[in-house]
C-alpha cells in the first residue's frame, strides 16, 4: 500500500470503508446504503444526480468489490504513473459517470420497449408473481460498482501497453493486453445482447470503455495525455522526453568557479546527472524489451520521479 500512487491507494481506501460501513449499518440499523446512494433509474423517485457518483463506492457483495479493487490495484496504479494523479482522477471519473449514464440510457430503452411507459406511475405491473405500483417498482433498478470505472481502466492499460503480455486464468498461455481487451469487450456486448438476468450491468461496462475511449482520443488529438498519446509509442516518446531535458543540461557549458574545491564539486554532481541519465536508458529499454511488468520496485519508482521531474 504505501508503493502505490496516491490516487489509487485512495480510491482502494475509499471503496473499502464504504463498503465496511455498508455491511456494518446493513446489520446493526437494518439500513440499506445501497438504495440511497447506489443509481436508479432517472424516472424514479429515488433518483438523485448525485448517485451518478456515489453508485461508484457501493458495491453488492464481498467478491464484487474484491475482483474491482484487485483490477484498480493492478492496473490503476500503472497508469496513474504514466499519467499523473489529478490525470488519472479525471480518466476514473468519466469512466465510471460514463458507464451510469450508459445504464440511464439502455434502462429507458427496456422501460419504452416493456410497455412500462405507456402506465401511469400509480398503475399496477405483475413482477415475478407480485403485483406492485409502477413507482415502486422502478425503485428496485438500482446500479452499483466500480466496474465501468475498472473497464474504463483495463481499455486504457490495453491502449497504452497493447503488446505487455499477461497470464490470464486458465489460460495456458499469456495473451497480449489488446487481446485482452477486446475479449472483453465481446464478452461483455454478448452477454447484455443475451439478456438472461444475471443482474450485471453489463451495457454500464461498456459504457466505461466507451467514455475512457473517447477521453484517450481527444488526449491524443489536443496532448492533452502528455508525451503519452503521439505518433510513437508511449515509452518512446516517455524516453525522449527525459533525454532531451538532459541534453539540455549538458549542453550548457558549466561556469568556472574560483576554486579547485566548486569544480571539484560541479563534476561530480555532473557526473552523477550523467549516471541517473544512463540509468534511466536502462529501464525504458528494459522495459521495451520485456514490459512495465518485468521492473522492479525502485527502477518502476526512478522511473516515476524520472517523469515527473
Amino acid at each position: 500500500m504505501m508503493n502505490m500512487p496516491p490516487i489509487t491507494k485512495n480510491l482502494i481506501i475509499i471503496n473499502v470503508l464504504f463498503f465496511l460501513a455498508q455491511q456494518i449499518l446493513g446489520m446493526r440499523y437494518d439500513m440499506d446504503l445501497n438504495d440511497l446512494l447506489g443509481l436508479h433509474f432517472f424516472l424514479a423517485s429515488d433518483f438523485h444526480l448525485y448517485q451518478l457518483v456515489t453508485y461508484m463506492f457501493m458495491h453488492g457483495n464481498f467478491q464484487h468489490i474484491l475482483f474491482n479493487m484487485l483490477a484498480v490495484w493492478m492496473f490503476g496504479r500503472v497508469m496513474e504513473s504514466v499519467w499523473g494523479p489529478r490525470r488519472f482522477l479525471l480518466f476514473y471519473f468519466v469512466s465510471g459517470i460514463g458507464a451510469g449514464l450508459t445504464q440511464e440510457v439502455v434502462q429507458y430503452i427496456s422501460f419504452v420497449m416493456n410497455g412500462l411507459s405507456a402506465l401511469p406511475l400509480d398503475g399496477l405491473v405483475s413482477v415475478e408473481g407480485y403485483t406492485m405500483p409502477l413507482s415502486s417498482y422502478l425503485n428496485f433498478w438500482t446500479t452499483v460498482g466500480a466496474s465501468g470505472a475498472v473497464y474504463g481502466i483495463l481499455l486504457a492499460f490495453g491502449v497504452t501497453f497493447p503488446n505487455e503480455r499477461m497470464f490470464i486464468f486458465p489460460l495456458p498461455v499469456p495473451i497480449k493486453a489488446k487481446y485482452f481487451v477486446i475479449g472483453y469487450a465481446v464478452l461483455e456486448l454478448f452477454l447484455g445482447l443475451g439478456n438472461r438476468g444475471d443482474g450485471v450491468a453489463h451495457f454500464a461496462h461498456l459504457g466505461g470503455m466507451i467514455f475512457a475511449w473517447f477521453l484517450i482520443l481527444y488526449w491524443r488529438q489536443n496532448q492533452g495525455g502528455g508525451s503519452y498519446y503521439g505518433h510513437q509509442s508511449a515509452w518512446s516518446r516517455m524516453k525522449e522526453k527525459i533525454q532531451k531535458r538532459f541534453r539540455d543540461f549538458f549542453s550548457s557549458r558549466p561556469k568556472m568557479q574560483a576554486t579547485r574545491g566548486k569544480m571539484t564539486e560541479d563534476m561530480r554532481y555532473n557526473a552523477a546527472k550523467k549516471q541517473r541519465a544512463e540509468e534511466i536508458d536502462r529501464i525504458l529499454e528494459k522495459v521495451k524489451r520485456e514490459g512495465y511488468g518485468s521492473l522492479s520496485e525502485e527502477e518502476k519508482r526512478k522511473l516515476f520521479d524520472a517523469s515527473q521531474q
